[in-house]
């Protein structure tokens, strides 16, 4: 079975074509600058055409949709109904879903009668206990608006920590493991028996870690302080905390951590931005640690998880677990979302 996953975008089409139950890859690539000036792409239908001009003999497409709301607690096969839904989620993740959906109805367009899967990113932490989900809000935000801890970066957590309990020869029903998904965007997930007990975005992805560009967690109240002292607009101070901040922001220079850690000795603002990094990580993989009594490993995948090597020393060597009777393996572990979109779209359909 020619299984092609699809990752749509708002100006992009990644996509990889799998030969299941095998998992061998067969064709990857890219479309980018979609609808841009000079662009021969004009949309997403157009970039489609052409990625199954390169992909022969499609049984079935896994699309990857960033947020399934509570609605979807695993891959569904795409009709009416789930693309209504996914368009109303869209609400909750106004810069993916859309651009998901896109690339879903160009390819139910070109592929008449070809089985469509969706795969959410938020899926997996849909098994997080009400106790680390909900916020200390009036709870009708929750029941009336879905305001809650969704979570992100699922499929690769979900990924790693299967291929964590391979490489340990242990089933990852037996096992406690912490994800760390490093890159320009970041999460850190803890999950016991193989399920998503807490992780480290929120309502949004801009919940946690220090990242590229993103804040993480800051107090609530600085955000109605900000636009009252600077006279900022909503637009405004969500660009700040989602595009100008993190180690862009505290650095002064690079969002990109290759740039920053040739910079460590010679600039104190790029020594800060890294510190603050490895000690927000640090703090979350101890707090999951504490939650789960424990863990059998520590997993580093991503950017900057899988190439930082001199990164995961900061985060885990001087992590000071000494008092743990059981040391954590410490792993690297490269991702693939891809795959694991391959992987549990055969499953539904075969």
């Amino acid at each position: 079975m020619k299984i092609l996953v699809i990752n749509s975008g708002s100006s992009s089409i990644k996509y990889k074509l799998f030969g299941m139950p095998a998992q061998k890859l067969q064709v990857k690539g890219a479309i980018e600058h979609i609808g841009e000036p000079r662009s021969k792409i004009k949309d997403h239908y157009t970039g489609l055409k052409e990625i199954l001009q390169r992909s022969s003999s499609v049984h079935v497409v896994g699309h990857r949709v960033v947020h399934g709301a509570e609605e979807f607690r695993k891959p569904v096969v795409i009709n009416n109904a789930v693309i209504a839904k996914i368009r109303q989620a869209a609400a909750l993740a106004p810069l993916h879903n859309p651009a998901n959906l896109v690339g879903i109805l160009a390819a139910k367009k070109l592929l008449p009668g070809v089985k469509q899967v969706a795969v959410f990113d938020t899926a997996f932490h849909q098994s997080i206990p009400e106790y680390a989900y909900i916020y200390g809000l009036p709870y009708k935000y929750y029941t009336n608006y879905g305001i809650r801890k969704y979570g992100f970066h699922g499929t690769s957590h979900h990924y790693v920590a299967h291929e964590a309990a391979s490489r340990l020869k242990k089933p990852l029903s037996r096992l406690k493991i912490i994800t760390c998904h490093l890159g320009n965007g970041c999460s850190i997930t803890a999950i016991d028996k193989g399920r998503s007990v807490d992780t480290s975005m929120g309502f949004t992805p801009l919940e946690g870690l220090i990242m590229g560009t993103r804040c993480g967690d800051i107090d609530p109240a600085l955000v109605t302080y900000l636009m009252r002292k600077f006279k900022m607009s909503t637009h405004q101070i969500d660009d700040l905390l989602n595009k100008k901040s993190g180690l862009k922001g505290i650095s002064g220079i690079s969002n990109d951590m290759r740039v920053l850690q040739k910079r460590y000795n010679r600039n104190k603002r790029v020594r800060l931005a890294i510190d603050i990094f490895a000690y927000r990580a640090r703090k979350y993989i101890a707090s999951y640690i504490g939650i789960m009594d424990g863990a059998d490993a520590i997993v580093f995948t991503a950017g900057i998880g899988e190439h930082q090597g001199s990164i995961r020393s900061r985060i885990w060597r001087r992590g000071g677990y000494s008092y743990l009777k059981k040391k954590p393996k410490v792993m690297v572990i490269p991702t693939d979302e891809e795959l694991m979109i391959a992987r549990q779209t055969y499953e539904l359909v075969k």
